[in-house]
């Protein structure tokens, strides 16, 4: 890295902007307002409404940073929902934040190609003491585990002490729970001096339930033309959508440039209702890839249940037109029901032939391309995805969402036996997708992580009673008697328990997986990387053997092959010895079985040959 320090400002048209003189310009976008003020402490100064709902004060120049509000009509007091830093939370003052005064110093940084992606997602509050500074201090850890992306669960500030994060409702500012602006920055500087991204988790679907005031003011951000789980949908594609739009397009080119993220996970868009063309999520990917033009790595990943493949579309030289890539639920899902036998909720659509599914989201990224899904009502889902490359799917075994949407939050290693957990550790590790590992997952925490959030009176009890209530379909929470046993978001304990107890990794049991997980993510950047970096599709084939068993065959430039061998059944299945190099195998005695023509039950093989150098 360069000795010599950058300084990094994102300007934008909303909020609080320092001005090269010194003076800072106040903007709010409050169309349905009459009157705005601008509360500096004991000063009230009367805002100039300009066009388009805009209300602006250039004040002159402050000898401090200072804390503001506005107030609307005389009335109520809000904070800047473009705030860059609330210290006293999301119903306090908005503070004026300078961003040239952090000296970043990662100058020659342009980030690391997505091929090299395997991607550690955590959570501030929980992976370790809670502040961004706790979480530099583990980056040494990520590094010599072989992750190469750190990647943040939402931090946009949050009502309260604790939060998942998908409860924000000031998207610009870093929660003061976790730290300030310039500590989050120098995590993200320190990441970088290691070679980690460092990607975040925004939610441009919806804002929480409290905090949120922009109803009062600016409810054309709101449509009843559409319909979320929250609620009204954010207007997107109504009448004065545009400085919507704008507002997280803003949002996103924020985080990436003034906080040098390295990319964003964009949450739940199959929520983001949008009937224009272009819709929000292509105009934001076209203004994201326009802004930085090539200057640096910046990459964008979906999570969309719709398994929309044409935001993943590649240019004719592998290139990603809109998005890098989506999370691929439908992997997930296949290898949980194999590993679990589960069939309740979503796992329904995978109890029937999961091996099948397994094999298709290997060799063509989604199992579902349009076919009927029975938990959807047979509506159909998904479109073909066969053209894209293995990039393009982000693959894991756990998350934040598939841990705690669980009634009790529990992670995989309580619901299955440790080989077969092997087993599927090694088949995600080692195949082409890049993979995704939850904190604590590479060393077998078992510690729950349950949903939790820091709400009080009222909605404090509307949300454990709809917690409670989303499980009633499920047999085991038939009664109220059995709901009552799901944890309480909003106790103390169901924070407490999900946060990582680091001293247990020490164990002999999870020090064994920690060295599982950096060998195999070891062979990944030896082996498998340099397979991903031609940048061309390779041809993939898979042939299913016996009722658990599959050979898959993923064909590289150069000639070069790449052989997944796998059981992932309780009996012996046929299997023909393979003739190339041997790069990973799990199982008992698999190597000796394999020259006997079987594969034990769960037991993983991973083979490399090279077609142009064979006899």
């Amino acid at each position: 890295m360069t000795a010599a320090l950058v300084h990094r400002r994102h300007v934008m048209p909303f909020g609080a902007e320092l001005l090269p003189d010194g003076r800072i310009r106040f903007r709010l976008w409050a169309p349905s307002a009459q009157r705005v003020h601008l509360c500096l402490g004991p000063r009230r100064l009367a805002m100039d409404a300009v066009k388009e709902g805009w209300f602006e004060l250039t004040t002159e120049r402050l000898s401090e940073i200072v804390g503001y509000q506005f107030q609307i009509d005389g009335g109520l007091y809000v904070p800047d929902p473009a705030s860059r830093y609330q210290p006293d939370d999301v119903h306090g003052v908005s503070q004026v934040i300078d961003p040239s005064e952090y000296d970043w110093r990662d100058g020659d940084w342009r980030g690391r190609p997505w091929h090299e992606a395997v991607i550690y997602e955590l959570h501030v509050g929980c992976f370790n003491g809670g502040r961004f500074a706790d979480v530099a201090a583990r980056l040494d850890y990520l590094v010599e585990l072989g992750v190469t992306a750190v990647e943040l669960m939402p931090v946009a500030d949050f009502p309260g002490r604790r939060n998942w994060g998908y409860d924000g409702v000031l998207p610009f500012a870093p929660d003061a729970a976790y730290g300030t602006p310039d500590e989050l920055k120098a995590l993200i500087d320190g990441a970088h001096g290691k070679g980690l991204m460092v990607l975040l988790d925004v939610v441009y679907n919806h804002f929480g339930p409290e905090g949120n005031y922009l109803h009062s003011y600016a409810p054309a951000f709101f449509t009843a033309r559409h319909h979320t789980p929250w609620g009204d949908a954010i207007n997107f594609d109504g009448a004065d959508s545009h400085w919507v739009r704008q507002f997280f397009i803003h949002n996103a080119l924020f985080w990436l440039e003034e906080y040098h993220f390295d990319g964003l996970r964009l949450d739940a868009v199959h929520a983001i209702l949008d009937d224009s063309q272009p819709d929000f999520l292509t105009e934001l990917a076209r203004t994201v890839h326009k802004h930085f033009h090539g200057q640096r790595h910046v990459h964008l990943v979906l999570e969309n249940d719709n398994n929309a493949a044409r935001y993943l579309a590649r240019t004719a030289d592998g290139r990603p037109q809109l998005y890098v890539a989506q999370w691929n639920d439908d992997i997930h899902h296949a290898l949980h029901v194999l590993l679990t036998g589960e069939e309740d909720g979503y796992y329904q659509d995978y109890a029937q032939q999961p091996m099948a599914q397994l094999a298709r989201s290997l060799t063509e990224g989604f199992a579902y391309q349009g076919e009927a899904s029975a938990y959807r009502d047979g509506h159909g889902r998904g479109e073909p995805s066969a053209d894209l490359p293995p990039t393009a799917f982000v693959a894991f075994l756990q998350n934040h969402d598939q841990i705690g949407n669980r009634a009790f939050g529990e992670r995989i290693g309580m619901l299955t036996g440790e080989h077969k957990l092997t087993a599927v550790t090694a088949l995600l590790l080692l195949a082409p997708a890049p993979p995704l590992l939850f904190m604590g997952e590479e060393w077998g925490a078992i510690n729950p992580f349950l949903f939790f959030c820091d709400f009080s009176g009222e909605l404090a009890q509307q949300v454990r009673a709809g917690r409670r209530r989303e499980f009633a379909r499920f047999p085991a929470f038939s009664t109220p008697a059995d709901r009552e046993r799901i944890p309480d978001p909003g106790a103390d304990d169901t924070f407490a328990e999900a946060a990582l107890d680091w001293h247990k990794a020490a164990r002999p049991a999870h020090h064994e997986q920690l060295v599982l997980h950096r060998e195999l993510l070891r062979l990944r950047r030896t082996h498998i990387v340099p397979l991903l970096a031609q940048g061309t599709r390779p041809r993939a084939e898979a042939q299913p053997t016996g009722e658990r068993g599959l050979r898959v065959n993923w064909h590289f430039a150069a000639g070069k092959m790449l052989t997944l061998l796998a059981n992932l059944g309780d009996n012996n299945v046929g299997m023909a010895p393979p003739g190339a190099t041997l790069l990973y195998a799990c199982g008992d005695d698999v190597e000796a079985e394999l020259r006997e023509s079987r594969l034990p039950p769960w037991s993983v093989v991973w083979l490399l040959l090279d077609l142009e150098a064979a006899p």
